[in-house]
């Protein structure tokens, strides 16, 4: 397998936007990826959209070649992944494996989705679709209410408190309100957290995610090639993607998630690299407790521990293992077809030393960790500089 680096990077402002579609939000962040690693269109030798429900958003199927003609790229494998929240994580997984294998060369990887265009409870109706919709969600569960299962399970077992789940948010959204792409670029005191509309016991509004717009775009290359462009390459130094049950209900505990377990631990042996040699991460905070359980099972803290850790500081800017520095899915935003690669790009921002007044003093090994589902799918990429 040969070394692969990320040479270009791109990505859309998240947000709610009306007068945009998905084809333009794609366009955008891959033009700007494209720019970014000094790369044409017409060199780009196989495409990888990442997009969970575009036929139920905007009513479009045949997505990948209807956003690659768009482009300008023409003639090559043009391929959507589908899976979640991972989407696009996992788009970028495919894409790295193809340059790793010596398949092709030139990759690009595009992550979109466009959620606005439908109302909140048909929004929650779709993303319901990723959970099991023979059993949870035929009962009336929507991810808000199976994370607070899960959050409740946590609390119950650990100790984790509301004051634990609300630090995340805090942290976030304060580091969220420097991103100017961010789609909630808003500063919150540990009060408002606390003390937020209630959605599902004890997951309140600032515990949950976005309901984005946005898209995002990198391009691979064998680092043996990353020379003849314009760009400072980055190194996938690890990868790897894993599964598990999508229903709760099969799962033997609620508090751990076994794919990111797997994920971790394969991209690390992969990497060459132990936790704690990781000096930054974006983790998928689609709710808080899913933060806190991402810093457990990565090794970042022990067991039960996620939630002191983050409301000690140690996942802050300034802390010994910055979390979530684009403000992460809760202030940044989740396009969930999006946030993979997203994630992506706000990694090769920090390593690059491109990422502006949320720059961390330590940034040349980052990880990102994509979750799907209730925990069904997980991607976990490793990067540094090459």
């Amino acid at each position: 397998m040969r070394p692969v680096a990320v040479i270009g990077a791109g990505k859309t402002a998240f947000g709610a936007f009306p007068d945009r579609d998905l084809r333009t939000l794609s366009v955008e962040a891959g033009q700007k990826a494209l720019h970014n690693a000094g790369v044409a269109p017409a060199q780009i030798e196989s495409f990888y959209l990442g997009n969970f429900a575009g036929p139920a958003f905007v009513g479009q199927n045949h997505l990948a070649p209807y956003v690659s003609t768009a482009l300008g790229i023409h003639g090559v494998p043009s391929t959507r992944i589908e899976a979640a929240c991972a989407s696009s994580g996992s788009a970028f997984f495919h894409a790295w494996t193809e340059v790793a294998a010596g398949v092709y060369d030139i990759v690009m990887v595009v992550g979109v989705e466009k959620m606005t265009s439908q109302t909140t409870p048909r929004v929650s109706e779709i993303l319901a679709e990723a959970g099991d919709c023979s059993g949870e969600m035929r009962a009336g569960n929507t991810f808000a209410s199976l994370f607070a299962m899960i959050a409740r399970r946590h609390m119950h077992d650990f100790g984790t408190t509301r004051e634990h789940l609300s630090a995340v948010a805090v942290k976030n959204h304060r580091a969220g309100a420097l991103n100017p792409d961010a789609h909630m670029r808003k500063v919150i005191t540990l009060e408002q957290a606390m003390n937020g509309k209630p959605i599902a016991d004890p997951l309140n509004i600032y515990d949950c995610s976005l309901i984005s717009d946005g898209a995002a775009a990198v391009i691979l290359v064998p680092l043996d090639r990353a020379h003849e462009f314009g760009s400072k390459p980055v190194r996938v130094l690890g990868i790897a993607q894993a599964s598990d049950y999508v229903a709760l209900d099969q799962k033997a505990d609620i508090t751990t998630f076994p794919a990111v377990r797997r994920a971790g631990e394969k991209a690390f042996q992969m990497a060459r690299v132990a936790a704690g040699d990781i000096e930054f991460a974006e983790l998928h905070d689609c709710f808080t407790i899913a933060e806190i359980i991402a810093l457990e099972d990565l090794g970042f803290a022990r067991r039960g521990e996620g939630g002191p850790y983050t409301a000690a500081g140690c996942t802050g800017l300034k802390g010994a293992r910055p979390i979530n520095t684009s403000g992460g899915l809760k202030s940044k935003g989740h396009p969930v077809g999006a946030t993979g690669v997203a994630q992506i790009c706000d990694l090769v921002q920090q390593i690059r030393c491109e990422a502006g007044e949320r720059q961390v003093a330590r940034h040349s090994l980052g990880l990102a960790e994509n979750l799907g589902g209730s925990g069904a799918t997980c991607v976990v990429s490793i990067l540094g500089a090459a």
